[in-house]
């Protein structure tokens, strides 16, 4: 039976009606009207979460060729879909940040003037959605009824979006009861840009790639998008809100929006510890947060793997996973390099630019040892291992619910969130940096977050490959002026909330070094929780329980202090995934001096100061290997 007939109704239907029934919300009905106006849909769907609204949308998609439905004995109730090839990954370049002084928008963000970009998008959004439904998706970042949670209501006119935010969020009447009659929400607005000409074909996957707008202003809080239904760019809870507008939030409330993952770590003693670890997009964060560790004894829970927002409490530093799902890189993963997310994504999962098995399953590179002898590519082409091209997107998706992963934490719902023992920085880097290293203070831990560099990936629109500066792996995150937001890094410490004895370490790790001939040093994956437990250890006793050697860029852990048991790796390929080179340093503290300069001066003193003791300290080192050699 069809539910209460006021969630979906023509627009030739009396709107306000309706939303009075939907809602007790005064400003939420008034701002659905206006958009109602303002886009022209043909219909207007308030989405309520359900079951039955969810499996009413993807029939829809499947019947229109924007799904696939995968073999229900192989993969149950999951779908794949195909973008345009225009519409693969986040559009960096088209993304703006519409603060009302371009200096508050800082140096790493596109800024636009915010008045001149509301009527752009203004014109844009326009009569977009002829044709089409408008979809109206209350929803919570964070958990439902968390006072560290908040809330958000997207409008959309693709049904693609709906059902991924259902996984990645909580999505519906739930959220909707949470906002009440007068919480506030942070306003999103998404258009695909292409209204349907009635009696004209849609395609599979309508977009509008030549005209692509991702613009938030931080003095509303509001979101709007245009033209592009990839991930990113239209699931606006995600980097959008959950980084870009919650930074912004964070800044003015004191607490932090970051990009990374939370994990527990169990030792053999039964002594469990979390700890947050920010690395850029497809630099292995999801494969850190469901580990499967090496070292006997070791439990890894998950309780995210992509944002993390994180407040002082009773002296602790707090951590809530915003989202509901993951929306993890394809490529790669295997039961080999991810056992535990390849378990995630068995049922009730939307799979986005993979290849189709001839049997109804997906498939991507790297997911087995052996390619399938025949499949249909992402670009909807017959493909074969001789082909000569990839038959998933390297930025290809999954989205599944964070509830199916086999190691999902117990407390990942805490509305109060879980206390950070330590903080872990890493980027994609061949050379210079050592496998892992503890910051000397939380002010150079924080030097070493803005500091980070990383080889860029598929992730993002461009050419990959190419070492930049991605401070906190929040290049394209922060929401505001990256000066402003190592200040704001800085004064979080010196919080009343926050006890200086109870503060996490910091810690930078680098799994990609590689050796002369271009081979990894370090084999990554489940053998990092050797790494791990060396953090934990310095976590709890310092040099006492875990040994560390003194060198210009922090302590590092002496070749012994890792346990290697079981392993079979060389003491050569050890020291030199742990060698610090003064030389290789003193071009990289050059480097480091040169990029916090470009960002102009609202980089706090305190980072300038750390760069300039790197550089004396590296330079130190230099005169006394000079000094040894010539002894």
């Amino acid at each position: 039976a069809r539910r209460a007939t006021y969630y979906d109704f023509a627009v030739r239907s009396p709107v306000e009606h309706n939303l009075q029934q939907w809602t007790t919300n005064e400003a939420l009905r008034s701002w659905v009207s206006k958009q109602v106006a303002l886009f022209k849909p043909e219909r207007v769907h308030l989405c309520d979460g359900s079951e039955a609204e969810n499996r009413e949308l993807v029939n829809q998609m499947v019947h229109s060729g924007m799904l696939v439905k995968l073999n229900d004995e192989l993969r149950p109730n999951s779908y794949l879909a195909r973008s345009g090839i225009g519409d693969v990954a986040r559009v960096e370049e088209q993304t703006f940040i519409c603060s009302s002084s371009k200096i508050d928008a800082g140096p790493l963000n596109n800024w636009a003037d915010p008045e001149l970009m509301a009527e752009k998008m203004t014109s844009l959004f326009t009569d977009a959605m002829k044709g089409r439904t408008m979809y109206v998706v209350p929803f919570s970042m964070g958990p439902l009824g968390s006072e560290h949670s908040a809330i958000g209501v997207q409008v959309t006119d693709s049904p693609y979006v709906v059902a991924s935010m259902r996984v990645m969020t909580r999505m519906g009447d739930a959220a909707l009861a949470n906002l009440g009659g007068d919480g506030q929400f942070v306003p999103c607005m998404h258009s695909l840009g292409a209204p349907l000409a009635q009696g004209v074909e849609d395609s599979p996957w309508p977009c509008n790639p030549e005209n692509k707008y991702i613009v938030h202003f931080p003095e509303s809080k509001a979101i709007m998008s245009y033209g592009s239904g990839y991930g990113g760019n239209a699931l606006l809870g995600k980097k959008c809100f959950a980084l870009r507008i919650a930074s912004c939030m964070g800044r003015e409330q004191g607490w932090l929006a970051e990009h990374m993952l939370i994990l527990s770590a169990t030792d053999p003693s039964g002594k469990k510890r979390y700890v947050a670890a920010a690395f850029p997009s497809a630099c292995g964060k999801t494969n850190f947060a469901m580990m499967k560790p090496t070292l006997p004894g070791w439990k890894i829970e998950c309780v995210g793997d992509d944002i993390a927002w994180m407040r002082f409490k009773n002296g602790r530093l707090y951590a809530i996973n915003p989202e509901a799902g993951f929306f993890g890189v394809a490529p790669g993963t295997s039961h080999k390099t991810n056992h535990n997310a390849m378990e995630a994504l068995r049922a009730n999962t939307i799979f986005t630019n993979v290849a189709l098995t001839d049997d109804g399953d997906v498939w991507w590179e790297g997911m087995t040892d052996e390619p399938p002898k025949r499949a249909t590519s992402w670009l909807r082409r017959e493909w074969h291992p001789q082909s000569g091209v990839k038959a998933a997107h390297p930025n290809s998706r999954f989205a599944a619910p964070a509830s199916q992963c086999p190691v999902i934490d117990p407390e990942w719902e805490n509305p109060e969130g879980v206390p950070i023992s330590a903080i872990i920085f890493g980027g994609r880097r061949s050379s210079t940096v050592p496998l892992c290293f503890e910051a000397r203070s939380w002010q150079h831990g924080v030097f070493v977050g803005a500091t980070m560099n990383s080889e860029t990936t598929a992730a993002a629109a461009g050419q990959m490959g190419v070492l930049r500066p991605d401070p906190f792996a929040m290049k394209p995150f922060c929401g505001y002026n990256i000066g402003d937001y190592f200040g704001h890094w800085l004064a979080m410490a010196k919080r009343t909330e926050a006890n200086p004895e109870l503060l996490p370490k910091i810690f930078h790790v680098n799994w990609f070094r590689r050796d002369a001939k271009g081979g990894f040093l370090w084999p990554g994956f489940g053998e990092n929780s050797r790494v791990l437990k060396w953090i934990l250890e310095r976590t709890e006793g310092g040099d006492d329980a875990a040994p560390a050697i003194d060198t210009p860029v922090g302590y590092v852990p002496p070749p012994h202090a890792l346990d290697m048991s079981g392993l079979d790796m060389s003491d050569e390929q050890v020291v030199a995934a742990l060698k610090v080179d003064a030389n290789e340093w003193a071009n990289e503290a050059s480097k480091n001096m040169s990029f916090l300069k470009s960002l102009g001066s609202r980089v706090p003193k305190e980072i300038i100061d750390e760069a300039k003791a790197l550089k004396e300290r590296v330079e130190h080192e230099q005169r006394r290997q000079q000094s040894a050699k010539h002894a």
